[in-house]
């Protein structure tokens, strides 16, 4: 399964609720921090709703 590196790249100070959420369900705290996830539809859908926050790369 393909993998993706999600790195933090804006602060979630003051974005609402659901995005904040969404953005620790990925497993990101800091500003710089990257995890690495399998791509499956739902981290995808997650990606795309917080996606002005983020950094997205596409690993092998």
């Amino acid at each position: 399964m393909a993998k993706l590196k999600i790195t933090l790249k804006k602060s979630i100070i003051g974005r609402k609720k659901d995005h904040i959420a969404t953005v620790n369900a990925l497993g990101l705290k800091k500003i710089g921090k990257s995890v690495e996830q399998n791509d499956t539809p739902q981290i995808r859908g997650m990606i795309n709703k917080v996606s002005y926050l983020l950094e997205i790369e596409e690993l092998q």
